[in-house]
């Protein structure tokens, strides 16, 4: 490993932002809370522009506290996928990595983030395995080939989520597994007969797993054995990943491949409501796939969700009456905080937005390509995540940026050993970042 990854956040920052951000003395940077003067504008003059309202650009932010959190058990964090603002220490090291397994390649992807509970860190590599580790110290505890005998390639990665001492896992080979979280034995493993590529969701002993031709699974957490199943709208083309559901007052918010948002009763599958986040058509066949891969957020009493074919959606969870739209697209998922919504759009912006009606407060555009003079090797960005009045986005580009939530400000960066295109996760004041080569780091 390079000489510089042995050192911590701080000693990394200090040599790679003195120079183009020469008032920060760490990588989390020192926060403005009063905006900058001015409007924040999309430079992106090849895509539509998201342009910040005038009147809220003028208002300034205002964050809950930040409060620590003990676990991280699922992809999202909790079930319904609202974390809030997470406190972590001021200047937060480097104080361990360890090799996860195998990597990200051409072939085999990352789409899945590690998971945190009693402890343990887990992970699942690409290629279906699923290892613990000591959250204190990073050593290996156990690991477990999720692989059938019968197979040997093709992997699809799937994700992990942790309830009651034990870990799900779904997999591409049609397959959800159920380990004991101390020893990594297999407690059951059920076939539901479609590959998944999103991580399950499990809340109060059920477990809620989508397959990739759009069907939801409701299956028993202790056993495996199916509760109820939905079907969604079949679609032929799709992207890499998929958002796991959201669960929370007993309603299960489901996003699928053909863009369609149900929501359904968790007790026996009943629909309560159904949108289609399929936006306008816009001008390049990719950006018509109106896959929402990023995770649905359920926040005191109302759902948000966005479709990379360009909508953005606030729905009344029990009405299913929308509140608002926006015409914005993006892979990953928003963060809501207080009275705001934060997230990265298709053009490489980083946006912070009213939860209440979708307005702009700021738009910070992001760098697009790593060679930018050429327009060659795109960077994906993935995050946020909102720890201590910052900001975490990291990117294929093998950088990890602190944005402030205040104004949009980019406050500082750090080196990763490789591109990381799986969002970060915190749990007990640490931040974990998985790298494409399968290099797991802590930060506390």
């Amino acid at each position: 490993m390079k000489n510089y990854l042995q050192r911590g956040f701080t000693a990394v920052f200090a040599i790679s932002i003195a120079a183009t951000l020469g008032a920060c003395d760490t990588w989390f940077g020192t926060v403005d809370k009063d905006p900058l003067p001015g409007k924040r504008i999309s430079v992106l003059t090849h895509q539509r522009q998201l342009i910040p309202d005038p009147e809220l650009a003028k208002v300034e932010i205002l964050l809950p506290a930040p409060s620590p959190n003990a676990n991280w058990p699922q992809p999202g964090g909790f079930a319904n996928h609202a974390m809030h603002h997470i406190e972590v220490s001021d200047n937060p090291e480097r104080v361990w990595d360890i090799d996860a397994g195998v990597g990200s390649d051409d072939e085999e992807k990352f789409v899945s983030s590690p998971i945190v509970a009693d402890g343990k860190v887990f992970v699942m590599d690409a290629e279906t395995n699923v290892s613990a580790f000591n959250a204190e110290n990073g050593s290996q505890l156990w690991t477990r080939e999720l692989t059938p005998d019968e197979e040997d390639d093709g992997h699809i990665s799937g994700g992990i989520a942790y309830e009651q001492g034990r870990v799900f896992a779904t997999t591409g080979f049609a397959q959800v597994v159920a380990l004991d979280a101390e020893s990594g034995k297999v407690i059951w493993r059920k076939s539901i007969g479609g590959p998944m590529r999103a991580a399950p969701t499990v809340r109060a002993g059920r477990v809620f797993v989508v397959t990739v031709d759009n069907r939801l699974f409701a299956l028993s957490a202790a056993d495996g054995s199916t509760l109820w199943s939905h079907r969604g709208i079949a679609e032929l083309a799709s992207i890499l990943g998929g958002g796991s559901p959201a669960v929370d007052g007993g309603v299960v918010v489901v996003p699928f491949s053909s863009g369609e948002l149900v929501a359904l009763k968790v007790e026996n599958g009943r629909v309560l409501w159904n949108h289609s986040l399929s936006a306008a058509r816009r001008t390049d066949v990719v950006s018509t796939l109106s896959h929402i891969r990023g995770r649905p957020v359920i926040d005191r009493g109302l759902v948000f969700a966005m479709s990379h074919g360009g909508l953005l959606v606030s729905i009344d969870l029990r009405s299913g009456r929308r509140l608002w739209d926006k015409v914005i697209g993006g892979l990953e998922s928003p963060w809501v905080a207080g009275d705001y919504l934060f997230l990265l759009t298709n053009d490489a912006e980083l946006v912070a937005l009213s939860r209440k009606n979708g307005g702009a407060h700021w738009v910070t555009p992001l760098p697009r390509y790593e060679d930018e003079e050429d327009k060659e090797d795109p960077i994906i960005w993935t995050g946020p995540i909102l720890v201590s009045d910052r900001l975490i986005i990291a990117g294929s580009n093998s950088e990890a940026l602190a944005v402030s939530p205040y104004d949009g400000a980019i406050l500082g960066k750090v080196e990763m050993p490789d591109g990381v295109t799986v969002p970060p996760v915190v749990s007990d004041r640490s931040i974990y970042f998985l790298s494409d080569d399968a290099e797991l780091i802590a930060y506390r």
